[in-house]
This record gives C-alpha cells, structure tokens and sequence, in this order.
C-alpha cells in the first residue's frame, strides 16, 4: 500500500547564514540575516532568534531595511519576489512578483517606489551574463502585487551583490567584473569604464572581487584578487582619476564595507586570513585589527549609526562586533564543510546532531533550537589555511549507546603509499560535563578505515564495552575495555581483542544487531555473519555480483532480518533463521537507515535528477510509504532521532513519524525533514507571538506576569488530584494583553496604564468582612494590625474555601507578610513613571 497524499519535505534548519550580507536594525537592537528560505532575526544582545520570516520558496539572496520606515525589511529571493516584512512583529506585509530570479536587492532613500536588482540576462539557470535593473513597486492594497516594469540599468555585470555598490546618497552606481571598472552616473546618464591589465611587472593580480563606495564622498574601494584595495577618486573624468593603494591581505580581498561613523572615514576589509581590517582615512599606516576571527570573511555589514559591525564566516557564522573592535556576540549555525565524512550521528544524551564541524572537530547541533550546542576538538594539530596543503581530516566518529563513550578517526594521506592514521576513545566526565580523552591507538589498520560501530550492551553489566572497526587492509578488529590499574593509579583502557578476515577481502562495512549477540561485516561482495560471543563465523551471503554498500538489522519483531544494498542497484533482505534470502528489489539505493524505535527502514534511491524515499519493513517487501521527487540533489546521509513526546499523526500511512524524526542531509548540506503538518500548523503559539520572553530577566517583574505562578498551581493541582485550570488573573486580564501585545506607539501613557497594571496582579477577593475591609483601608498602625492576626486568618481561610468553591479552582493562598506588601503597593503612587 503506497500513500496517497505525499509529505512535506521541509527545511529544517542548518541553513547557510552566510549566503548575504546581514542587516542592523536601525537601533542595532537585532540583526537580521538570510538563511536559505528564510530571513532570520536575532537579538544582537543575547545571540537568540526573535523571528524566523517565512514566506519564500527558493535561496534568499538579499535583504535591507526599508530607508521610508526603518521597522521594515525588504526581501528577495530567487523565486522571482520582493516581500516586504514588519520583523519586529514577523508579518509579511506584501509581495512583490517580479518573474525574474533575484540575485541581489538595493533600495535608496531617495527612490521611493523604485528598487534595484541583480536579474540574469534570459533568465535561465545556466546564465552567465547578468544585468543591473530598476523595478518600480506599485502602492496597491492588495497583500501580492505584480512587479513587471524593469528598466536597464547596467548590462553585463557580475552576479555577486559585493560587486556592485550605490555611492553618494545614490548619485551614482559602480559595478566591477573581471579587470573592469563601471560607473555609471544617473542625472548624467552616462557610463565610465577604468580597464585594469591582467598582471603587473611585479607579478600582481589585478582582477576585482569587490567593489563599496563611500556613503558621502565621492570614493570607491575595489577588493582584488592579490590582496590590495584601490581607492577611486576622480572617477567622473574618463582620463583624470587617480587611485592609491591599500596592501595587508596575502589573498584576495573578500568583501570591503565603508562605515559611516563619525565622517565615515573607516574602511572595514576582510578575506581568507579571517582577520578584520579598519583603515582609518584611506591610510596604509592607520590600521587596526582584530584577528584570529575563525574562518575565512565573506561578508561585512556595518550598522546605520556605525556602533557595530558585523562578519560572516565560511564557517556558517556571524560575529558581530563592536566599533572598538571587541566582538560582541556570536551567532553560530550549523558547520558546513567540504564533506561531511563522519556522517549524521545521534548524541543518546543530548539527542543532538553530530557530524564534522571546523576543522579537527566534530560539533554537537540542536536541532530543536537550530543552534550549535559545543565543539570536541579531536585533533591537537593547529589548522593552516593554505591551498594545497594536506590537513588531518576526521573521517569517522561513532557513539555507545547511552554516550558515554565517543570513538573518533582521523587520518592524513600526503601520498597513496603515506597514510596516517589514528583512533581515539574519548569518555564522558559528569564532573566536567565533557569529553575527555582516555585511549590514543595509532594506526589501527594498515588501510582506511570504512566503518566503525559499537555493541549496544551498555545496558547489560555482564557484557564488556566493545567496538568494531573495519578497513581496507582485509580486517576487521574487535576493541574491547580493560582494566590497565597499576599499583600507583587506576585507570581503564581499551585494547583489540580480536582480528577477523575474509579471503583477504576488503572489509566495507559493519554493524551489530539490536541485542549484540550477531555482528555482520561485509568484505566486498559476501556479507559475513559472526558470533560476538565467540567470534566464531556462522554463515554468510552473497548476491549477484556487486559490492556491498550498506547493512542493517532488523528490529523488534523484525530482529531476524538483515538488510543489505549493492552498488549495482540491488536491494537484499535475508532470513537469519533459515540462511537464506527472503527477497530482493532492484532499487539504486544510496542510504539505508533504520529505525531505532520501530521495524520501518527508511531507503533513500537515486535516479537521473531526484531522489526518492522508500519507507518499509523488512517482513514486507512492498513499501507502504513512497516520497517522490524528494530533493534534485543525491542524499548523503539520513537519520532518524527519537522524539522526546511522540506526535500524533492522522493519517495510518504516516504513523512512522509519530516516534522519531527523520532527518536528511543533502550532497548541497541542506538539512532536511518531513512533516504531515502546514507551515500554520508547524508553528508553536509562542512562535506566533513577540518572542521576547525567553531573553527577558527573571526578575521581581517577570515573575509578576504569572509563569512562576503558573508552575507552582500547576504543581499544587497535581498533588490534589483535581484539573488543572489557568489562571484568570493572568490569562484573561485587559490589563496584561494590552501591554504585551498592543504596539507601543498606540498605547496609552504609562501614568495611566501602570495602576490598572498592578491592581491587575492583586488576587481579588469577594464577600469580605467588614473587618477586613476597614483593615485594608485604614491600617492605623502596625500594632493593631498584629493584634488582629489570629481573626483575619479565620477569616480569609473560610472567604478562601468559598471563593474555591464559587469558581471551580484553587486560589493561591498567600501570607500575611505577603498580603501587608500588596496593600503597600496598592497606596503606591506610580505617576512617576511617566517621566520615564
């Protein structure tokens, strides 16, 4: 039975952060960034996602804040729309369709009505030439517009949004491409071009990789490729401009951005030696810097009043730092390499995605928050940025199976004969709250390493640790944990135990199954399965002709099963119990991952263009879910991560995402997942609010707007045995909506707002005493109001149990103390806060 109704493949996080430049808010209060589909904004303070604007369909490529209202935000995408978003409330306003994919956005003060954008000369994909093209925005009601007046600006200009940049107050635009300079004057409306040779006498290498222009003077910086920075001046005459030359970068120059403090006389440049360069006042000699910044600046922004700056990184981070060259904040995304070698792991403790991060380590990803938790620095060796050069490269990592223990390998190959090779054992301090190191073993195998995996008997204290690693060399290896005490210190180690082969084979993979008792190893085209008892060989299975490129048991009821793909296209599933094949399907799968949870198996084929999902069992060989069209790129890795609350889903052809999520990532290291649930619907209530509460001190106000209160109710209810109900003082008062959720620029003064506030909080009370009530108002003295002690608890435990009684829940009793606070607050007089 197949699904009818296919699923939502959705980007779930991880996205690029780097792709564009990022935007201040006018206050510097948040930064605002594009990340894949999405445009994310951050509080520059605490480093947290306020806002995650979703609404486009394709990369966005470029972002600014509207110049006419500095609390919006202008977007584009290569869907071929402009949207533009309040961010502060995370409303999309309007949407602009242009028709064209959108490489870059600019939009001056002075055009009111008009932007610029970078647009492919035919738009098609595999275009090369692009043009520089205004598009008038039309002020319409409706929420989606058409945007089809385009005007030629430039024609024949680089893609990149660094290499093309609006100067004096948009009296002017300069592009760069190639060895060519471009100005282009708007009132004049004339074009000129300052050609620069391929190559000096010095062995230079002038072509351009940037271009920024001054926002006052007439000046324009070019970046280029041998690291030196050209400033423009003169440029209105074809013959009389002058240039000089800025020269600290050893590569080329990444990005420039001009800051508009003071005179806006700084240049901030950056490049592949991650270290950011102030030049103050066009001088070679007044240069600051602030290095060791990580990974290679691809991008620099600088905020409106120039109190910040900011760098993306190649490392998929943004460093935003202060105008006196102090980082302030780091907001780090998930780690994208080269090549993910170790594959997706699962942290058991932290159920956090772990794979390759920086160079030499292996990061720790929450998924939950799209946030790095922490790196593990695996490798001691220092990271060199040098093209060509042989760095060590981690290669594998595998994890036990409650955490405890980490393996790791890395290897460097300078040649094919010289390899180097080294694995380590890293064990989980609870003290330290980290990975420690406690096993170094060099040169575990004489061939690379193609898989290792530990036996999940943690759980079981009369099994020993172990692991299994397999290589090129013919071998497999059995590492077991033993006890190396001395006389002087105790300490534990591991060891090989055991060295298996076959026929000399080269040993492809292997894994263990669900109990530890069976461990299968695959050495080319044969599957051999082996008793982890004894290590005794107990059958094996071969297929027609191909090598073996993935295994796996089968869980629960489905334990008796093993799994196998071939690089030819076969799919194998054989019966242990009777050692034979129970059935195949010719399928080109790529990935094969099960399910720790269940007996479904997710298998992940690959076609011409796409990529599709087969979800099974292994009892039955006709899938009973099938994705089509999942993603064009070929899926590298997959994983499925336990739920921590299982989610209930509709429909029974997509109950296998009701206990773990099913996580993808892409040859392009796009992260993705699947959902049976609508954006709407994917979204939290507190998403669809101002998320401003999670960054906001618990101090004695915060605990005045009722979550404390609400934890301890909660808690009383729960001993009680009774239902649990919210409370009306803080869910249902005026008082309270008003101030979290109107716009500050309607309310009303703070004067008038904060006795409402604060009588609000106060826990009412009916039917009062006459006592009482001449006890709030009159409170002569604290004398009397101790002599009455013992009446008025009498009082207020029987006007409690009636209250209780009236309204159907428990009312929070409070103190005496407490109670002679509140009235002290109640005779407050909070007019003052309207000078605030």
């Amino acid at each position: 039975m197949v699904a009818q109704e296919p699923l939502r493949v959705v980007r779930c996080g991880g996205s690029k952060l780097s792709g564009a430049r990022a935007a201040f808010s006018a206050d510097a209060k948040y930064l605002l960034c594009a990340s894949g589909d999405y445009v994310k904004v951050y509080s520059t303070v605490t480093e947290e996602c306020v806002h995650v604007l979703q609404g486009h369909s394709n990369l966005v490529t470029g972002i600014q804040l509207n110049p006419q209202n500095h609390m919006q935000l202008y977007s584009c995408s290569l869907d071929g729309t402009i949207k533009l978003w309040d961010f502060t409330d995370g409303i999309l306003i309007k949407t602009f369709v242009v028709g064209y994919k959108l490489y870059a956005f600019y939009m001056l003060a002075d055009s009111e009505g008009s932007v610029f954008v970078i647009i492919p000369r035919k738009n098609e994909d595999a275009s090369d030439s692009f043009q520089l093209a205004s598009v008038k925005l039309p002020k319409t009601p409706d929420q989606e517009v058409e945007a089809k007046d385009l005007s030629l600006i430039l024609d024949d200009i680089g893609q990149s949004p660094k290499c093309t940049a609006f100067g004096r107050e948009g009296e002017y635009v300069a592009s760069v491409r190639g060895l060519h300079l471009l100005v282009y004057f708007f009132k004049k409306k004339k074009i000129n071009r300052f050609p620069l040779s391929a190559t000096s006498r010095k062995g230079a290498n002038n072509y351009f990789t940037c271009v920024a222009c001054h926002p006052k003077e007439d000046c324009i910086a070019s970046g280029h490729k041998d690291g030196k920075i050209r400033l423009w001046r003169n440029f209105n005459h074809k013959r009389e401009y002058t240039f000089s030359t800025l020269h600290w970068h050893h590569d080329q120059v990444m990005d420039l951005a001009f800051s508009v403090e003071g005179e806006g006389n700084s240049l901030l440049s950056g490049g592949v030696e991650s270290v950011l360069v102030q030049w103050r006042d066009g001088s070679d000699c007044k240069k600051e810097f602030l290095p060791r910044l990580g990974s290679t600046i691809e991008h620099i922004s600088a905020s409106l009043d120039g109190s910040f700056y900011c760098t993306s990184h190649s490392e998929n981070k943004i460093t935003i730092i202060h105008s006196n060259l102090r980082v302030s904040a780091v907001i780090q995304g998930l780690v994208k390499g080269s090549d993910v070698k170790t594959g997706l792991v699962v942290d058991p403790r932290t159920k956090a995605l772990v794979l390759n991060g920086k160079p030499g380590h292996v990061q720790f990803y929450c998924l939950k928050t799209d946030k790095q938790l922490y790196n593990v620095s695996c490798i001691d060796w220092e990271y060199i940025h040098q093209v060509g050069l042989n760095q060590v490269e981690l290669v594998k990592a595998a994890f036990s199976t409650r955490g405890s223990w980490l393996a790791t390998v890395e290897q460097r190959e300078e040649k094919e004969t010289e390899l180097e090779l080294q694995m380590k054992l890293w064990n989980y301090d609870e003290q330290t709250q980290s990975f420690t190191l406690n096993t170094r073993i060099n040169m575990p195998h004489e061939g690379h390493v193609t898989a290792l995996c530990f036996r999940d008997t943690d759980e079981l204290e009369d099994r020993t640790p172990t692991l299994v690693t397999a290589g090129k060399d013919g071998r497999f290896k059995v590492w077991v944990l033993e006890n190396d005490s001395d006389a002087e210190k105790p300490s534990m180690g591991w060891s090989c135990d055991f060295v298996g082969s076959y026929h000399n084979y080269p040993a492809n993979t292997c894994c263990f199954s669900e109990d530890g008792s069976l461990l299968a190893v695959s050495f080319e085209r044969t599957v051999t399965v082996w008793d982890s008892d004894t290590w005794d060989l107990k059958c094996t299975f071969c297929h027609p002709p191909g090598k073996i490129r993935n295994l796996c048991f089968g869980r629960l009821s489905c334990s008796k099963y093993l799994l196998g793909t071939t690089d030819n296209g076969f799919l194998c599933c054989w019966n242990l119990l009777s050692c034979a094949l129970e059935w195949s399907a010719q399928l080109n799968i790529m990935v094969l991952q099960p399910d720790p949870l269940s007996e479904n198996i997710a298998a992940f084929s690959r076609l011409v263009d796409s990529s599709d999902l087969f979800i099974f069992k292994p009892n039955e060989p006709r899938p009973f879910c099938i994705q089509r069209n999942l993603c064009r790129e070929r899926v590298q890795w997959a994983v499925f991560i336990p739920r921590d609350v299982p989610e209930s889903v509709g429909s029974e052809k997509h109950q296998w995402l009701s206990r773990s999520q099913l996580y993808v990532l892409t040859e392009t290291q796009d992260l993705l997942t699947f959902s049976t649930k609508s954006a709407e619907e994917r979204l939290t209530p507190s998403s669809k609010q101002l998320a401003v509460e999670e960054s906001l001190l618990v101090t004695p106000f915060y605990l005045l707007l009722g979550k404390h209160r609400h934890q301890q109710k909660s808690k009383e209810n729960a001993t009680l045995g009774t239902a649990v109900f919210q409370s009306h003082v803080t869910q249902d008062s005026p008082a309270i909506k008003e101030l979290l959720h109107t716009p500050a620029h309607v309310l009303p003064s703070a004067s008038f707002l904060c006795s409402i506030f604060i009588n609000s909080m106060l826990i009412s009370k009916e039917n009062k005493s006459a006592e009482e009530v001449v006890d709030e108002v009159e409170m002569d003295s604290e004398k009397a109001e101790d002599e009455s002690d013992e009446d008025v608890e009498l009082n207020e435990v029987e006007q409690d149990i009636n209250t209780t009684a009236f309204l159907g829940e428990i009312t929070p009793k409070l103190s005496k103390s407490q109670e002679k606070e509140l009235r002290k607050i109640r005779r407050m007089d909070y007019s003052w806060i309207a000078a605030l």
